[in-house]
């Protein structure tokens, strides 16, 4: 498999000859207003450029994975420039719907046991925050990838560390872990996605498995920065397992 970060959690994930695109966030830098109520209310979002161009980033790609619809992970230039006959995977009923409303044709809700080209997709829970938080920011989900020719990649998704996400880890055995680790917040309710110690609890739960840390510096509300992650993760000692790409880069397993 190949994996290349695009910019916050935009993935592309060549997986078994397939191409997904996951999560995408497409529009050039300071298009949208500042997340309110969160720091740096004096830069747009994105707050960076893409890395490469959208022709590179949607070409050849075979279905998209959409964990949830808040603008960083699936916006208005993803919709314009994405082909309408894309087959999309949407968490539930509710999101597809929305999907299919922007003009999607092809939209399917991602179930624990779905296959696509002969891909198992596992759709895994998620909590985005802890707390009171969860009543706003909502449902979402990850995925467990799994294939006969490829290692188990689980691409978590907007959750904090939990018992759902230990379990997943534990039944699934991810090789590859892909973590949402910005400690994104905004000034009441505490963190939405992981921050350092999270990312702490997925090494202890899987110390073999390589961890890729994204969702970093790309929006207003984030709270750590890649620098200070891979500096925890020296402290550690678990520098050599958590990965923390630049936008653009990407890793063959």
């Amino acid at each position: 498999m190949n994996i290349q970060h695009i910019r916050n959690a935009t993935l592309v994930v060549q997986y078994a000859g397939k191409k997904f695109l996951i999560d995408p966030m497409l529009a050039e830098k300071g298009t949208y207003p500042p997340f309110p109520n969160a720091p740096r209310q004096d830069q747009k979002n994105p707050l960076v450029g893409l890395p490469t161009s959208i022709d590179h980033i949607i070409q050849d790609i075979d279905a998209v994975i959409v964990t949830h619809l808040h603008l960083d992970h699936w916006d208005d230039r993803a919709k314009e420039v994405l082909p309408k006959e894309t087959v999309i995977f949407a968490q539930n009923e509710e999101d597809a719907a929305e999907i299919r409303n922007a003009g999607f044709q092809h939209v399917e809700v991602l179930q624990e046991d779905t296959v696509f080209e002969g891909i198992q997709l596992m759709k895994t829970n998620g909590e985005h925050g802890r707390g009171e938080i969860l009543k706003i920011a909502g449902l979402v989900c990850g995925i467990v990838f799994k294939h006969p020719t490829e290692k188990t990649l689980f691409i978590a998704g907007d959750t904090v560390w939990y018992k759902e996400v230990h379990e997943v880890i534990g039944t699934q055995k991810p090789e590859i872990i892909v973590v949402n680790a910005g400690d994104n917040q905004f000034y009441e309710g505490g963190s939405l996605v992981m921050g350092k110690e999270d990312v702490y609890e997925v090494y202890k739960a899987a110390p073999e498995a390589k961890i890729i840390a994204v969702h970093m510096e790309a929006v207003n509300h984030w709270a750590l920065s890649r620098e200070e992650l891979k500096s925890f993760s020296n402290e550690k000692g678990i520098a050599s397992t958590v990965l923390v790409p630049e936008d653009g880069e990407s890793y063959t397993f």
